[in-house]
């Protein structure tokens, strides 16, 4: 299988191991990424203002390159994810952004939202299978106790993302399970950790920050995983260091044995 994929910039720079890891283990798994030539920055923040199309314009040139391979498009950040997933459901259903972005784009063919956008964990639920990674773990992480943190920008708005129950999500349970550790279930596992706020609002974020941390810590959690580099971020700077943060994408590696293991983990 091959899929168009955007990295997108942070995991070029601070979420490279978001990235690695994620390369590798898809290579495992039987599936291919190949990156989008020439992409853009997505933005990071879905533009609120209806009549805005200027920053959504490297989304839908990277939404149109796929569909030029006959490609799904894979994303990994949880940012970079909301924003192109939420450009496309743009494309494919207003029609006033649709007309502008593709008259001021000038494409071979009008793009419509023809692309079909997965994030990288939807691919091995949909695509590849929880029980054929379980197949593929040779490191199975028995006995960790690790708590999913799925924070906004993944599960809301929960018609156009699709992604999962945003009250009551699973993916991230299951994925935990077929790598061989216990998912911790914990009330503040898709509450805001105050990423958009955290230099701003420092206070207010690390409040967030810590009742995240605690709620998952206080049901048992040795760690904690997630798949936003923002929220990583957040958590490790802004919260009270009770709890290791990791990208998800570093235990199925490990998991995969294309990761050392390492103390703590």
């Amino acid at each position: 299988m091959k899929y168009s994929y955007y990295p997108g910039c942070t995991l070029r720079t601070k979420a490279k191991d978001l990235d690695e890891y994620a390369r590798k283990s898809a290579e495992v798994l039987g599936f291919d990424l190949e990156e989008v030539e020439d992409w853009q920055c997505c933005g990071g923040v879905y533009p609120l203002g209806t009549d805005e199309i200027a920053t959504k314009l490297s989304s839908v040139r990277t939404l149109n390159a796929a569909k030029e391979k006959g490609q799904d498009l894979v994303t990994i950040c949880s940012a970079c994810h909301h924003v192109i997933k939420r450009v496309n459901d743009d494309m494919k259903n207003v029609e006033d952004i649709q007309i502008r972005a593709n008259n001021y784009m000038k494409l071979k063919e009008p793009y419509k939202g023809e692309t079909t956008v997965l994030h990288y964990l939807e691919v091995l639920r949909d695509r590849i299978g929880f029980e054929k990674i379980k197949e593929k773990v040779v490191y199975p992480l028995t006995g960790k106790k690790i708590g999913a943190y799925y924070g906004c920008l993944l599960l809301r708005p929960g018609k156009i993302m699709a992604f999962d129950d945003p009250e009551n999500p699973t993916i991230m349970e299951e994925f935990i399970r077929a790598i061989g550790a216990e998912p911790v279930i914990y009330p503040y596992r898709n509450e805001c950790c105050g990423g958009y706020i955290s230099l701003k609002e420092q206070g207010m974020a690390k409040n967030m920050c810590n009742k995240i941390i605690d709620s998952a810590l206080g049901f048992g959690a040795d760690m904690v995983i997630t798949a936003c580099p923002l929220c990583k971020y957040n958590l490790t700077k802004n919260g009270n260091g009770s709890l290791p943060v990791y990208y998800f994408t570093e235990l199925l590696a490990e998991a995969l044995g294309v990761k050392e293991q390492k103390e703590g983990v």
